[in-house]
């Protein structure tokens, strides 16, 4: 009827009636609010529970910045970083020993990895610290001869317990992201007269690392997280610190939070430095980079206020 009287006003000469603006109704997810009102819920009874201990919580931030937990911190970030990049360093070298035509290389890559990756960090620190139990002096010839005891350090068991185990990882992250690269831009390097190491360095590398990136920040922030295990070597680390305050303050589970809460602050700092190299990495590769948490939490706060301005388009 209204196409016939759109038609009759048309040939009486007169405009058309403009369409009706279209009012989009946004579709009311129960579920979600449900699912939010029991995970509140839980959030509440939980902080309850934890409300009827006796936890003096002002020991917390008492002993946060003291000068102990402070030190205990910047040796957690040391062996973290130095760790990690003896992981690194011996990764890229296993995971290219590894893809060798060399079967003697090839064969000692894998073997590493089968051993390290087959047995306990927790061990294999366990295992540096009593050395010293069947050797008594450490004999390199005229380069290095000490007593056993004064060679392995704390510092140093903990290092080669920790950095000798994330090579195993590193090497089978790095040989992911180096297989990931396509065997023709090492064929067109090569045929434009580069070197196999050049090409290595130039080609496949820059373009490995958009797969490398992702799983190595999650080691570094695993990593972070297994310092906690050399206390065991007697490594003066946040939770070993945090344990000795404990018991020479009484408040031994209060200062098991706070190296929880430390963690989790150092925790939030390397996700965040992992989130931008990613996004480095990322450029080349997608379209449009993954925005950044400031342009999520605005794209939701504009979102939320056109929904609570009507839903009208």
């Amino acid at each position: 009827m209204s196409v016939d009287m759109n038609k009759e006003a048309e040939s009486a000469g007169a405009q058309p009636a403009p369409p009706e603006a279209i009012r989009a109704i946004p579709v009311k997810h129960y579920g979600r609010y449900v699912s939010g009102f029991i995970a509140v819920a839980v959030l509440v009874v939980i902080i309850y529970a934890f409300s009827q201990g006796k936890v003096n919580w002002g020991a917390v931030p008492d002993y946060f910045l003291d000068g102990r937990v402070l030190g205990g911190v910047v040796k957690t970030l040391l062996l973290t970083v130095l760790a990690m990049l003896m992981g690194v360093v011996l990764g890229v070298i296993l995971s290219v020993m590894r893809l060798s035509k060399n079967p003697v290389t090839s064969s000692i890559s894998w073997f590493y990895i089968w051993f390290f990756r087959g047995t306990p960090v927790y061990v294999q620190l366990l295992v540096w610290f009593n050395l010293g139990l069947v050797f008594e002096y450490i004999n390199l010839g005229p380069i290095y001869k000490d007593y056993w005891s004064s060679f392995m350090t704390p510092f140093l068991t903990a290092l080669l317990g920790l950095g000798l185990n994330e090579a195993a990882y590193m090497a089978e992250i790095c040989r992911a992201g180096l297989l990931s690269v396509d065997e023709g831009q090492t064929e067109a390097s090569q045929a434009l007269g580069m070197s196999h190491g050049k090409t290595l360095w130039r080609i496949v590398i820059p373009q490995a690392m958009r797969v490398i990136v992702p799983p190595t920040g999650n080691e570094v922030i695993n990593m972070l997280k297994t310092t906690s295990l050399v206390s065991a070597v007697q490594y003066s680390e946040l939770l070993r610190v945090a344990q000795n305050i404990g018991q020479t303050s009484g408040a031994a589970a209060e200062m098991l939070f706070l190296a929880a809460a430390w963690y989790l602050i150092l925790t939030t700092v390397f996700s965040i430095g992992q989130f931008y190299l990613e996004r480095y990495y990322a450029r080349g590769s997608s379209r449009s980079l993954p925005p950044t948490p400031w342009q999520r939490v605005r794209t939701n706060l504009l979102s939320f206020s056109n929904r609570a301005g009507g839903g009208a388009v």
